[in-house]
């Protein structure tokens, strides 16, 4: 793990509780996130994806579990230890987060410009009329037509990708140096979604802004990451640029993700979908060892043992006791094709 990231996650670990039962949420992980680059945390649903998000922000409920371990350095400052007066300053200004549901996310009594205008007061000491000028601006930036009017539109008046511009209003409101998106483009059709992440590339490009991307769709990831988590059952079980990820896959889960995409070959017809075996495991009763080796079809003596760790050669980490003969034996299986 890089050492001097704009952003520092250290051995992070956050349980939920639920009927005596211990989900294991987030399990050790580690990653940094640098000025101006894109991270991308990818993996099946209940991966951990989100919870790792919400537990940087701290913003991980009392009344349903805690951070048990680890540390969450922001320029030197360890999100997790500062006092609630220090994170909301920093949260909303600094860091910014765009949640995965746009109409639960937003508040359904106030307007939109209301909502944008009050990130502004708060952080940026904005009067009325500067405040509502500047979410003007922005409704403008995130391409929404009409912005004067749709100030003063609620919510539930804003269509699926509007709504999504309009919580990427209120998260550049302060041009924020980190932006976590959580699934931000799911449930927007292919014209949205590619304007969506134009959008936050350009802003990219403007400010410098770093991007930590949540998604489980590896065509966005293609199209935007410099380098990639793989997260499984809580843990990072691979992690590398984009480039090692797609040409150079080591982990079995991650080459069975790559196997599940769509894919449309010269001939115009889509070949059949390659599923990743089973199911995801219950994160209140881990199996022993690899939490993956039951889905597994390379799984060996040791597999049940212990955890693997990461190990990792020239920047590239992978989670698994063998894939060293996994490779060679796709690349023999290449060259036989």
């Amino acid at each position: 793990m890089n050492q001097t990231g704009l952003l520092r996650v250290e051995n992070l670990r956050t349980h939920f509780y639920s009927q005596g039962r211990t989900v294991r949420a987030v399990e050790d992980v580690s990653f940094s996130v640098e000025q101006s680059s894109t991270v991308c945390l990818v993996g099946e649903s209940g991966s951990g994806k989100s919870a790792t998000a919400f537990s940087i922000l701290n913003l991980i409920p009392k009344s349903l579990g805690r951070i048990v371990a680890g540390k969450v350095l922001f320029q030197g400052e360890d999100l997790l230890q500062l006092s609630p007066k220090r994170q909301r300053a920093i949260l909303g200004s600094d860091i910014a987060m765009i949640f995965q549901e746009p109409a639960a996310a937003l508040n359904p009594v106030y307007t939109i410009g209301e909502q944008i205008a009050e990130v502004l007061r708060t952080h940026r000491q904005c009067d009325a009329r500067e405040a509502r000028r500047q979410a003007k601006a922005m409704l403008e930036r995130v391409g929404i037509p009409d912005a004067a009017r749709r100030l003063d539109d609620y919510p539930h008046q804003l269509s699926g990708g509007m709504r999504q511009r309009a919580m990427i209003a209120i998260a550049i409101a302060c041009r924020p140096k980190l932006l976590i998106a959580d699934e931000p483009t799911t449930a927007l059709d292919a014209t949205v979604q590619s304007q969506i992440l134009g959008l936050l590339h350009d802003l990219q490009r403007e400010t410098g802004m770093a991007l930590m991307f949540i998604t489980h769709d590896l065509s966005v990831v293609a199209e935007i990451a410099d380098r990639v988590l793989v997260m499984y059952a809580g843990r990072v079980v691979e992690e590398g640029t984009v480039t090692q990820i797609f040409d150079d896959p080591r982990m079995p889960y991650t080459r069975g993700l790559l196997k599940a995409r769509p894919s449309v070959h010269s001939a115009g017809l889509s070949r059949r979908l390659a599923a990743v075996p089973g199911s995801p495991p219950d994160l209140a009763n881990l199996p022993s060892g690899c939490s993956f080796r039951p889905r597994c079809g390379h799984a060996g003596s040791g597999c049940d043992q212990s955890m693997p760790p990461l190990e990792r050669i020239e920047g590239h980490s992978v989670r698994c006791l063998y894939w060293r003969q996994i490779g060679a034996a796709a690349q023999n299986s290449e060259a036989v094709l």
